[in-house]
């Protein structure tokens, strides 16, 4: 049996194609969403995601604390005290409309419709 030996040039161009492949991929399911949290807000208060793609909500006031929670039959998160300055994914792999609440400041609302 021979083996096939590809000169240095074409082992390469094929390596970088699979990488940009296998890249491209990752960043289409993997991209996560950034949401701040300041002023007792979410900004944005409402975003579109893809089943799989995750939801990074990161608190940006100076001195307030928040919790980030969901409570639905197809999805249940809770995330505990958020410091500020602190970050915390929320992954979705079931398609819906999920409501993320505060635990702390219950005027907050971040609505994620996940297709």
């Amino acid at each position: 049996m021979q083996h096939l030996v590809w000169p240095a040039k074409a082992r390469i161009a094929i390596a970088a194609g699979a990488l940009i492949l296998i890249g491209g991929a990752a960043w289409a399911v993997g991209t996560p969403q950034l949401v701040s949290q300041k002023d007792r807000i979410f900004n944005p208060g409402e975003i579109t995601i893809s089943r799989g793609e995750s939801v990074h909500v990161v608190n940006d006031d100076g001195d307030l604390w928040h919790d980030a929670y969901i409570e639905s039959a197809a999805l249940k998160f809770h995330s505990g005290g958020q410091k500020p300055g602190s970050s915390t994914a929320i992954a979705f792999p079931t398609p819906g409309n999920f409501d993320v609440l505060c635990a702390i400041h219950p005027k907050m609302k971040l609505i994620v419709h996940v297709q």
